[in-house]
């Protein structure tokens, strides 16, 4: 059972959402006429999905699911009559998980949520790998500026720069970058 969220201008349609939602064995955890406030609204709920029926996407729906999935992220299936590839592609980047514009029937929303939930984790976890190798990149590089700085102040080479990096981390206990870090820190002070 999902938890979701039903953000629907029309307050028929979001009805008949919430009914199709209850059927199919899904919580509707709460509705909403518009997007605005969706960051408290999702810090409040903590619904599993967000579903938005709407005409057509405006900028300021676009722009909260954009601020959502920035502090929230949670999946988003969007319903809209808007076909137009411009529509498509903003809905995309804010962070729709899955864009329907053949409308809404009831008998297809439980496959469609798994679709925009499978989506959801997949981007979910290309975001965590693109994270961890920025970090990585990120604490090679200090490592790197590390290794340059003993390699200028003890005339080391490269290979002898790291080893005493390596050995100072194990002596302390501590990560390779954390020792790189203070490296710097300490040459920077040194020499201004």
């Amino acid at each position: 059972m999902l938890k979701i969220l039903v953000i629907d201008e029309v307050q028929e349609r979001a009805l008949e959402i919430c009914e199709g939602l209850t059927r199919a064995g899904h919580m509707v955890a709460a509705v909403l006429p518009d997007a605005f406030g969706l960051v408290e609204r999702i810090q409040d709920v903590q619904p599993d999905v967000v579903l938005i029926n709407t005409d057509s996407p405006s900028r300021d729906t676009l722009e909260h699911i954009a601020a959502m999935n920035a502090s929230f992220p949670r999946a988003v299936l969007m319903f809209s009559e808007d076909s137009g590839d411009d529509a498509i592609r903003q809905a995309m980047r804010a962070g729709v998980s899955s864009y329907v514009v053949d409308g809404l029937e009831p008998a297809k929303l439980s496959s469609l949520l798994r679709v925009a939930t499978a989506h959801f984790d997949e981007f979910m976890a290309l975001r965590r790998e693109r994270d961890e190798a920025q970090r990585k990149l990120s604490e090679r590089v200090i490592v790197d500026r590390a290794k340059g700085v003993l390699m200028k102040a003890r005339g080391m080479g490269e290979d002898e720069a790291y080893h005493a990096l390596r050995k100072l981390a194990m002596e302390r206990g501590r990560k390779l970058v954390e020792v790189a870090e203070e490296v710097l820190a300490s040459a920077k002070l040194l020499l201004g």
